[in-house]
């Protein structure tokens, strides 16, 4: 396991190089002066065209806009592999201070819902695979098929209208005013801010989730050993969970660790939508305002977490099934 992994993490430095090369060749391509915006474009305070063409020289070569394009490239690869992400133009300070709140506050909703849609549909597609054909399994498909089917946005608006505006239940969106310390007391402060966003991302997830257990589970159910073993008059749910249930974790963990980045990328939507303070409405935000180290910030977190999804694919396979062996 140890040698697969270093072998998988060796394999993907080509990969990064050639990422990030293109990112930064279409970052380098986007609209728009930097350092006007970090001077407050045409609302700037500085009146005199001598000082402020002085103070956007200064800027300019300070922030290493001054160089080639593979100049630029090699120093921000430098900088970001020594941790340092660079200056946000659009915040006036460095990029990791900026990224730093809103990242905790992206991984605590999403891992909460991936936690919340897998629990349920573990339970769901099982039952419902059991109980092939009842009302049960009936009503969970048409669920899962309208819940796949409904954008996210849909689903926001939906939740907005009924919670917010007419049972006025949960705050429309933002964070909650005090400061975050991260002691019990903000978190219960949080909890009304995340429910709607966490809802929103849990149900765009696990309908999904529920027919790929659900078919996953009839495949399995149908199989020969199955057969066998409830011919040797083994309990049904010693069948079901000891021997059917392993087996079709397979396609369900693919599905699971392939939908990490897909899930953060749509968590961009759902925190633009509900103003919360997540790195997809810092994405976002730094698109609009030409914030490039930024934005390249935050598409490499993408890239990188794409790669890192893959990896975690391969060894949930080894994990889940003995008879899958990493080489």
């Amino acid at each position: 396991m140890f040698k697969y992994l270093i072998k998988r993490l060796l394999s993907l430095i080509p990969v990064i190089i050639i990422i990030s090369i293109m990112l930064f060749s279409f970052v380098k391509m986007m609209p728009g002066d930097p350092v006007k915006i970090m001077l407050g474009g045409s609302g700037t305070s500085i009146k005199d065209p001598a000082q402020y063409e002085k103070v956007y020289d200064e800027l300019y070569v300070r922030l290493g806009l001054d160089k080639s394009l593979p100049e630029q490239y090699v120093r921000w690869v430098a900088t970001t592999a020594s941790g340092n992400l660079g200056y946000s133009t659009s915040h006036n300070k460095p990029v990791v201070n900026v990224i730093s709140r809103p990242m905790k506050n992206t991984v605590v909703i999403n891992v909460v819902s991936i936690i919340i849609s897998f629990v349920v549909s573990i339970v769901v597609g099982i039952r419902s695979a059991v109980k092939q054909g009842s009302f049960y399994d009936k009503s969970w498909q048409v669920t899962s098929i309208v819940g796949v089917s409904m954008p996210t946005l849909l689903i926001s608006v939906l939740l907005i209208y009924v919670f917010s505006i007419k049972l006025n239940w949960l705050p429309i969106g933002g964070m909650p005013s005090m400061i975050d310390d991260g002691s019990l007391k903000y978190y219960v402060a949080l909890l009304p801010y995340m429910t709607l966003p966490l809802i929103t991302l849990t149900l765009g997830s696990f309908a999904g989730m529920i027919r790929y257990v659900r078919n996953a589970m009839l495949e399995v159910l149908s199989s020969d050993y199955i057969r066998t073993a409830r011919a040797k008059g083994l309990n049904e749910k010693v069948v079901i969970y000891s021997h059917a249930f392993r087996n079709a974790l397979i396609p369900v963990v693919t599905v699971v660790a392939g939908s990490l980045p897909g899930i953060f990328g749509g968590a961009a939507i759902t925190e633009q939508i509900f103003a919360w303070n997540g790195i997809g409405k810092v994405l976002i935000d730094a698109v609009n305002s030409a914030d490039l180290n930024l934005v390249l910030a935050m598409n490499m977190f993408y890239a990188i977490l794409s790669l890192v999804s893959n990896i975690l694919m391969d060894v949930s396979y080894a994990l889940v099934d003995p008879r899958v062996k990493l080489d």
